[in-house]
């Protein structure tokens, strides 16, 4: 249907005292007519205000201020009655449709008044499309002040000066086209300063989205023992052996210069290198040599530590017991690392330098340092494993009665010990390390299909669903969020 709603021009007042009065006196106008009139207002202090002044002139109204959610819908859907006064604030009964009462669209249909230009254009044009909907006829009209934020922003006190020379009373109103124009730009500028924070917000999101996405596949591949964790913490060891040569061991020092000692010690902190090496090993040999020797090392103490625990036990130990928890909490130090550097990141900009171009290194200097920090807890805890064999504990269950205990008959329900370098089935590994670190779930619970699960059953309730802003039905004359509905 062709929109036949007559928008006027903006009416700018010196003083928003002058302007809520002309609001009130248009208001009063509109309703001897016999038409529903909708007042869009910027706050709840400003409807609250609006309204004290209208029931002095002897109007009564409907205030909406979007604190009472249930009722909304029922105020505004009857903005539209004949003679109906609603006060609403411009966020508030978005979404509902008004229908006009009988009679209303021959007095000329609904008429919205706005008494403030919000900073966003959208924001006004959503209040002025209450009125005009499906064909039905309308009006509209804003009522600005020089006080208003949006005037106090962009020129108002141009404005002030040029009404003040002229010789304009707090009572004289300007209604001209060209001020809609000039409050239009305004609001245009700001809306394009909105786009351009959101645009870079995402920008910055772009980036952590990235790297969660790589951190929470890693995550999952480990829930889902997809992860080929042994592939993994040898390369971890080839590269804290590549790490120790460089370091000590350079590349274009003499040999004379190298720090033998330290090298051997800065892996013993990874591996118990000593056992097998010693530093008068590694003497007379070239750089090459040197290295090949301790990755031989290397892999030499991870197969002995396999053969050890057991290569399944030490898979399980390595993704859920080891890499889970670790992820977890390096990732979270992570999050807080990252907040902080996007928010000192924009004084870039005073050393001539793009602060999204900034972000991105450094964003992903930290997040391999991240890695690094990951791959490094992980195999350092991998040759910390101990597998204690013992005894196993005698489980005791209670009687009826709850007063005697009797022992549960060994090799029914508890674990039998290990022999070192026996086969351990994967359905043991659980029973002799506990649940996950930080779910509380077996790994049997978190490989259970849950196709295989029985469907969750509807909920049957005797009386109706008490809402959350609802009184709560114990008579304590609270909210139900605030009574009994703490605990739900």
């Amino acid at each position: 249907m062709p929109m036949v709603r007559k928008d006027s021009s903006d009416i700018v007042y010196k003083s928003e005292r002058a302007k809520f009065e002309s609001v009130v006196d248009e208001i009063i106008a509109e309703h001897s007519k016999g038409r529903p009139v909708l007042v869009g207002t910027r706050s709840i202090e400003k409807s609250e205000s609006l309204a004290a002044m209208l029931r002095r002139r002897g109007v009564e109204c409907n205030v909406l201020n979007a604190k009472y959610h249930e009722q909304e819908a029922e105020i505004i859907k009857d903005a539209g009655q004949e003679g109906q006064v609603t006060i609403a604030t411009n966020m508030a009964g978005r979404g509902t449709d008004i229908k006009l009462g009988d009679g209303v669209a021959r007095n000329g249909g609904l008429h919205i008044i706005g008494t403030e230009r919000h900073e966003s254009r959208r924001i006004d044009n959503q209040l002025r499309g209450r009125s005009g909907r499906q064909g039905d006829p309308g009006s509209s009209r804003f009522y600005v002040s020089l006080e208003d934020e949006v005037m106090r922003l962009f020129g108002g006190e141009r404005m002030t000066s040029i009404m003040e020379r002229v010789g304009f009373t707090d009572e004289q109103p300007i209604e001209s086209g060209l001020v809609s124009k000039s409050i239009q730009r305004a609001q245009s500028k700001v809306e394009a300063h909105n786009y351009e924070i959101r645009k870079h917000v995402l920008e910055y999101d772009d980036v952590m989205n990235k790297q969660r996405s790589v951190i929470y596949a890693d995550r999952r591949a480990n829930l889902e023992a997809k992860f080929d964790s042994r592939t993994f913490m040898l390369q971890t060891l080839e590269s804290k052996v590549d790490e120790a040569v460089e370091e000590n061991a350079p590349e274009n020092a003499h040999p004379s210069e190298w720090d033998l000692e330290e090298m051997v010690n800065a892996l013993e902190l990874v591996f118990p290198i000593k056992r097998s090496l010693t530093v008068a090993d590694l003497e007379a040999k070239d750089r090459e040599e040197i290295r090949r020797l301790l990755q031989a090392k290397a892999v030499e103490a991870y197969e002995t530590k396999e053969k050890e625990v057991t290569p399944e036990i030490l898979r399980v130990v390595e993704q859920r017991y080891l890499l889970l928890p670790i992820i977890d909490r390096q990732w979270v130090d992570h999050l807080w690392v990252m907040d902080h550097l996007k928010t000192g990141i924009g004084l870039r900009g005073y050393g001539q330098k793009d602060p999204r171009v900034e972000y991105e290194k450094e964003a992903f200097e930290i997040f391999e340092s991240l890695k690094n920090n990951i791959s490094d807890e992980a195999i350092k805890g991998v040759f910390r494993v101990v597998i204690e064999h013992g005894p196993p504990q005698q489980e005791m269950m209670p009687y009826p009665s709850g007063q005697q205990f009797e022992p549960i008959p060994s090799g029914e329900l508890v674990p039998q010990p290990v022999a070192a370098g026996g086969r351990v089935p994967v359905q043991q590994v659980e029973q002799l390390l506990g649940p996950m670190p930080g779910t509380g779930r077996s790994v049997q619970q978190f490989h259970t299909n849950k196709d295989d699960e029985e469907p969750a059953k509807p909920i049957h309730r005797d009386q109706p669903k008490v809402g959350r802003n609802e009184l709560c039905p114990c008579g304590s004359g609270k909210k139900f969020k605030r009574c009994h509905g703490t605990a739900a």
